[in-house]
């Protein structure tokens, strides 16, 4: 029996998304017109709309549809927006960004990750996104964004989103101590960041921003 995606993906919209406080049509319409299933490997098609994290090799995973609608509809993405995206995975949050904003950055410090994304990416006609292979705790584009999505955690807010975000524009990033991690949306207003705790959720850290680890005597 053959999955029909159309109906599996409108499924996923409103049974999952919708439910989970994902409101905004403007997101619903991003990811109900990205076709997911052409973003995982070709053994998880069918799996491509399930309430899972995906494996992507490597220890990391695919975020949830929910949390990937969450993190869409935190950020709050206008037309004329410039995008960055730290940690493009599978490329599909990327090809969903495209959908919202002016212009995407994506980078990914696994350069198979971003081969394969460029390649999907392009079969999905997204023209508005720039790809590199950089390390975020390094990466010095010399400019700002409206808005930043941190598809990886951290243990502490890194310092270096100060000089990533316009004045105004808006993080979405997830920290904390597995298991019980927080999602967060930031304001950038005046010196400082406005915070706005989401939800809970886990997932595998950026690479080098892991806590330290705890030892017990």
């Amino acid at each position: 029996m053959t999955l029909d995606f159309e109906r599996a993906r409108l499924a996923m919209i409103e049974q999952q998304i919708r439910p989970w406080e994902v409101l905004d049509q403007r997101v619903l319409d991003a990811m109900l017109a990205t076709r997911r299933e052409d973003f995982v490997a070709e053994a998880q098609r069918a799996l491509a709309f399930t309430d899972v994290a995906l494996p992507l090799g490597g220890g990391e995973y695919m975020m949830k549809p929910v949390v990937e609608g969450r993190a869409l509809q935190a950020l709050d993405i206008a037309p004329e927006h410039e995008v960055l995206e730290v940690g493009t995975g599978s490329g599909y949050l990327t090809a969903c960004l495209s959908r919202l904003a002016r212009a995407v950055t994506s980078i990914d410090i696994e350069p198979a990750f971003v081969d394969a994304a460029r390649a999907r990416l392009a079969a999905a006609g997204c023209s508005n996104v720039e790809l590199q292979v950089a390390d975020a705790l390094s990466f010095a584009p010399g400019r700002q964004y409206d808005a930043v999505c941190v598809t990886g955690a951290v243990a502490e807010i890194p310092a270096w989103l100060d000089a990533l975000v316009r004045p105004g524009g808006r993080v979405f990033v997830v920290h904390g101590r597995s298991p019980a991690m927080e999602a967060l949306r930031l304001t950038r207003q005046g010196g400082g960041w406005q915070r706005e705790s989401l939800f809970e959720t886990d997932l595998p850290y950026l690479r080098g921003a892991a806590p330290a680890p705890r030892f017990d005597f």
